[in-house]
């Protein structure tokens, strides 16, 4: 029954700042592997920021120690704070999240929230 909704996203000049957030529909993300994606027009979806435990996160290498990833387990909610953006950035960026306490691991993906990096 989980479902994600992204927000946050809009229209930034280079070098601004977003943050953007992720709302989960249940009690608790536990058991939950929490991650962002994106996509730009054209191109295929590749991971940005995840959480690889509870206090470990991973990044892809584009992020240049740009983005910071995020919970608010109070909220059930996961951000992703994107300084220094570049135009490179704009794309639809997505919530992902994998329910890891049975397998095959169940994956929920949020509706996408539009991130548009422009003077």
């Amino acid at each position: 029954q989980l479902q994600l909704v992204e927000s946050g996203g809009g229209l930034v000049q280079p070098g601004g700042s977003l943050r953007l957030s992720c709302a989960a529909s249940i009690a608790t993300l536990d058991y939950y592997a929490i991650g962002w994606f994106r996509q730009a027009p054209g191109k295929e979806r590749e991971g940005v920021a995840a959480f690889t435990s509870s206090s470990s996160t991973n990044y892809a290498a584009f992020v240049k120690g740009r983005f910071t990833i995020s919970r608010d387990n109070a909220k059930n909610t996961v951000y992703l704070q994107m300084n220094g953006l570049e135009p490179d950035d704009t794309a639809v960026y997505y919530c992902n999240a994998k329910y890891l306490l049975n397998f095959p691991y169940r994956e929920v993906w949020g509706q996408g929230t539009l991130v548009t990096v422009s003077s």
